[in-house]
């Protein structure tokens, strides 16, 4: 009962619950649980939504793909983490991503019926629910509304910084030159230059078809 009061509390939907209030969804809420090693896959892409996935220990895998399957980005996700929220409800309810396990991994889930139950009945959860889908909302809102950068090397940061989930960490962009070059409409000899620039500079790491940015933070 500890461990999962304590979990439960580090996700930002609990926010603001108290014990007994959490006691309370404990006793009333039917909870899903379940461990993976690594390599397996939690969901896919195009897979029905059906319950919130709350990841509460372990490191995920984030892969997204292009609408025509021309390119792939590969992110981490660690605990604690809810998996896209903002797909249980709403005009697309399927995951748009693939989610796999890098290191074991236990979630906690709850069923979609219960979502609801739980909205219904906690003002709080409401609110952190809401908020959540907000955010995604919001920031998705901003991001079209940006200007686009001038410079080469910039607008390759801006093209990986609207694709990833988090503008933090370790990236992997699996892509051809001419499709890269093609998305950010230049030449793909000024691509191909602007990136050994960076892997001169030791802030990527070039391979066929293949590019590595340990730490997306450090790209300027």
């Amino acid at each position: 009962m500890l461990q999962i009061y304590d979990k439960l509390l580090e996700l930002p939907i609990f926010l603001g619950f108290s014990k007994k209030d959490i006691e309370r969804i404990i006793d009333t809420t039917r909870l899903g649980f379940q461990t993976l090693d690594p390599s397996a896959t939690v969901v896919k892409r195009n897979e029905k939504c059906r319950a919130l996935f709350f990841l509460t220990d372990g490191t995920l895998s984030v892969e997204s793909k292009a609408d025509d399957n021309s390119y792939t980005i590969i992110e981490e996700l660690s605990a604690p983490a809810v998996l896209q929220p903002e797909h249980l409800f709403g005009l697309t309810q399927h995951y748009s991503k693939t989610f796999i396990t890098q290191t074991r991994c236990n979630f906690i889930y709850i069923e979609k019926n219960e979502v609801f139950r739980l909205i219904e009945e906690h003002l709080i959860f409401r609110l952190n629910f809401f908020n959540t889908l907000s955010t995604v909302a919001q920031k998705a809102n901003r991001l079209i509304w940006k200007k686009e950068p001038s410079t080469i090397r910039h607008r390759f940061l801006y093209f990986l910084r609207q694709r990833c989930c988090s503008p933090v960490g370790k990236k992997t962009l699996k892509i051809k030159m001419q499709t890269l070059a093609d998305e950010i409409h230049e030449s793909r000899l000024n691509v191909s230059k602007i990136l050994h620039e960076l892997e001169t500079e030791r802030l990527i790491l070039l391979s066929r078809s293949q590019i590595i940015i340990e730490a997306l933070e450090k790209l300027k």
